[in-house]
């Protein structure tokens, strides 16, 4: 009705003032915080293991994996193999890097299916197994790209399950602090997720044992701007894990 006023329509008005306007992303977060300079792709796997079943698990696995990573035409490289120590018992954890992103992950599975050793080694391995999961994960652009380590090493696997919506803060304080944690080395990778369960991010370190874990992390909170990201980054966090690891000897971070 023309002229038609209300306290309804100028309450509507009013609170209008002070709607926070959002402008639309032009990017999703895997552009803004992934590597640009390269096209690697990551799948981390877990398997829960039968406990009477790891060590053959583990012969099995030293066995037959390395023999699959000769073939050149294959685009895809162990990057880590372990064993948690603390955390999920009886459990195996696998990092690859399929260079080439998404078409070299398919071009893996692909051959794959026409490999009659990997074929049976996945038969004889389903036995052992309680359960199994993988994610695929991209690496964050300020973080060391993970390259062959001597050791020996235990390595903590740090998995943060964040609200959605909150990956981008989370990279933001991420690519500042990370300068905090670099003076002894111990950072080896972070990643964040693509597929599988969403918005998980895992950080993976390197200490000589866990006395030294132990010390690395105390001088960080010595360290002046160390705190702030805690601060920062422990709001965004729903669920967050630790694994201490063991590697196993085909491991190429030792």
């Amino acid at each position: 009705m023309p002229g038609f006023y209300s306290k309804d329509s100028e309450g509507s008005w009013f609170r209008s003032l002070f709607v926070h306007k959002v402008d639309p992303r032009k990017d999703a977060h895997s552009t803004l915080l992934s590597k640009k300079e390269t096209s690697n792709l990551y799948k981390i796997q877990f398997h829960n293991v039968k406990p009477e079943c790891l060590d053959a698990y583990n012969s099995l696995t030293e066995a037959v994996l390395p023999k699959l990573h000769l073939d050149e035409d294959y685009p895809c490289s162990l990057v880590g193999n372990w064993n948690t120590w603390y955390g999920e018992q009886d459990q195996a954890v696998h990092l690859w890097r399929f260079s080439g992103g998404y078409p070299a992950l398919m071009d893996c599975m692909n051959k794959l299916k026409n490999n009659k050793e990997y074929l049976e080694f996945r038969k004889e391995r389903s036995k052992m197994l309680l359960s199994r999961r993988n994610q695929l994960l991209l690496e964050f652009s300020f973080w060391n790209e993970p390259q062959p380590r001597a050791g020996p090493n235990i390595y903590e696997l740090r998995t943060y399950k964040l609200k959605p919506g909150t990956m981008i803060e989370w990279g933001n304080n991420w690519a500042r602090a990370i300068k905090y944690r670099q003076e002894n080395q111990e950072a080896v990778g972070g990643f964040f997720s693509q597929i599988g369960e969403l918005y998980v991010v895992h950080h993976l370190w390197a200490y000589k044992d866990l006395q030294s874990r132990e010390e690395t992390r105390n001088a960080a909170w010595r360290k002046r701007g160390w705190d702030e990201n805690v601060y920062y980054t422990v709001p965004l966090v729903r669920h967050m894990e630790s694994r201490i690891m063991i590697p196993l000897k085909i491991s190429p971070l030792q």
